[in-house]
């Protein structure tokens, strides 16, 4: 079962500083048909103004996820940490039992373009934490490069979740292809480009939830970047 989400019908938030598509419901964007995908609550298309950004603010109890196309973000918050992300960085937020931070546009003279993305934990309660690991092009090249687990496994940020984030880059004749296990999920965001996933054409900002396949084969890219879900 193939379930398309079309960018065209992403809600949108668009003040002075930030111009932001929402694929599931968020802030003022109340759709019933898209509140999310199992775990998957968020995903924020994100492009902030030079010098702007999120001002202090909470989260509780969700896993944040950011990752930067273009530009470089500045990350503060009440944990003490502080970083700069910037394209091929993953950087992984647990709110947990509370935790107040800020997101900035670090130039003054060039735009920032991410991807905020939150993942419902497993339970509530759990510790706030932080981590961060950069992931480069030629990791992902044609091919599924994991960027965050429940387990931390082969160098991914690691998620309170039974949920694994995968990044791929294809184009031309690259194709890359995952084994959906029993009973579980997939969701494949298409970050930009244009790419074909499971023979369904998709553009930038298009997404296709995925249920009851036994493959996900990603081909037929023109300067695609994929982010794949595993869900149970």
């Amino acid at each position: 079962m193939l379930t398309l989400s079309p960018a065209a019908a992403r809600g949108r938030t668009r003040i002075d500083w930030l111009d932001s598509r929402h694929t599931f419901s968020f802030g003022e964007w109340y759709d019933p048909a898209h509140m999310g995908f199992r775990a998957l609550r968020v995903i924020n298309d994100d492009r902030v103004a030079p010098g702007g950004g999120f001002p202090t603010h909470g989260h509780a109890d969700m896993e944040i996820v950011s990752y930067v196309l273009e530009g470089a973000l500045a990350h503060k918050d009440s944990i003490g940490t502080g970083s700069v992300i910037r394209p091929g960085d993953v950087q992984r937020m647990s709110a947990g039992t509370g935790v107040r931070h800020s997101e900035f546009n670090e130039s003054r003279t060039e735009p920032v373009h991410f991807l905020q993305i939150w993942i419902l934990p497993d339970r509530r309660g759990h510790a706030p934490g932080y981590e961060q690991k950069t992931f480069p092009e030629a990791e992902r090249r044609g091919r599924l490069r994991l960027v965050a687990s429940p387990d931390g496994r082969d160098g991914s940020v690691t998620i309170h979740q039974d949920a694994n984030l995968y990044a791929a880059l294809v184009d031309g004749d690259e194709a890359v292809e995952f084994t959906q296990r029993p009973g579980r999920k997939t969701y494949v965001h298409l970050v930009r480009g244009g790419a074909r996933v499971n023979g369904q054409a998709l553009e930038g900002g298009d997404a296709l939830g995925l249920s009851g396949e036994q493959s996900v084969r990603v081909d037929g890219g023109h300067d695609a970047e994929v982010l794949l879900f595993d869900l149970i």
